[in-house]
């Protein structure tokens, strides 16, 4: 999946885990508006968590991101999905290690998910060795393409949930060592 942009809430003079919580409690909404959105591109999600602030916790904020997630409109989850189309990183796994071959068949698959569901691929590969995300991607897209829309649509939804939360988490865990 395509990595957080580099943004995020304005700086804080705090040390320890908690900083970076902190620094997203304490940022403008418009800052902390802006660090949510390259973590979901849905404007009313990232406008939900930014006005549900502060967030005693990182559990507590990522079940708030969580329950956002899955309050996303057909609409929210539309602009979510273009957010991740437009994003200037390559197609998902092909950085991996593979063969010529097994590269062009991921861009053809690619192409046809595009094609047959009018947006972009997404899978969370939290957990997934390099070494294994090609064929995962590529096994995925596979198996996803025999789905209805509608079914493939859920799908979407809870990959991009579960990309938003990791991403979500790095946010505030990156905040924190700065």
């Amino acid at each position: 999946m395509p990595a957080p942009r580099p943004t995020g809430p304005a700086p804080c003079s705090n040390d320890g885990p908690a900083a970076g919580l902190l620094r997203f409690n304490e940022a403008d909404p418009g800052a902390a508006e802006e660090a949510l959105l390259a973590c979901c591109g849905s404007h009313r999600w990232a406008l939900r968590l930014t006005a549900h602030r502060p967030y005693p916790d990182l559990e507590s904020l990522l079940a708030a991101a969580s329950e956002a997630s899955y309050d996303l409109r057909p609409s929210d989850l539309a602009e979510a999905l273009a957010d991740e189309s437009w994003m200037p990183q390559p197609l998902l796994g092909m950085r991996a290690p593979g063969s010529q071959a097994a590269h062009t068949a991921l861009r053809a698959a690619h192409a046809a998910y595009e094609s047959r569901f009018g947006h972009v691929f997404v899978v969370c590969l939290d957990g997934v060795d390099p070494e294994e995300m090609l064929d995962t991607v590529l096994s995925s897209i596979r198996t996803r393409l025999a789905n209805e829309p509608d079914e493939e649509r859920l799908i979407a939804a809870e990959e991009l949930r579960r990309i938003a939360l990791n991403r979500l988490e790095h946010l505030v865990a990156s905040s924190s060592a700065s």
